[in-house]
């Protein structure tokens, strides 16, 4: 799957996500752009957006862009908050659908 992490998320996190191809939106020189723009030049070009944003869902119809958003729950965004939910990362990864929303963390 082609994956973009967002601006909130360590570059590291890339390495833990193996058999995918990701970026971020760092990388991509997207930083500070809002949340809708995102979104659209995500369409087409990524399948999935990992984000800690948690209001992403209400602020924006998710299902009309055909993308799969998940949001990491977590402590907080660095790796070693993250790291003990990359396998179920990877296990989202698997049975997810465009256009739908997934939280992965506790």
């Amino acid at each position: 799957m082609r994956i973009l992490l967002d601006e909130n998320l360590p570059a590291d996190l890339a390495a833990e996500l193996a058999g995918h191809e990701v970026a971020t939106v760092s990388g991509l020189g997207w930083q500070g752009i809002k949340n809708s723009e995102l979104l659209r030049q995500v369409q087409g070009r990524f399948d999935v957006l990992i984000t800690m944003d948690r209001n992403l869902e209400s602020q924006q119809n998710l299902a009309a862009f055909g993308v799969v958003i998940l949001v990491l729950v977590a402590h907080s965004n660095r790796m070693v908050h993250l790291r003990p939910i990359v396998s179920a990362i990877q296990t989202v990864l698997e049975t997810v659908r465009p256009g739908e929303l997934r939280r992965v963390g506790s």
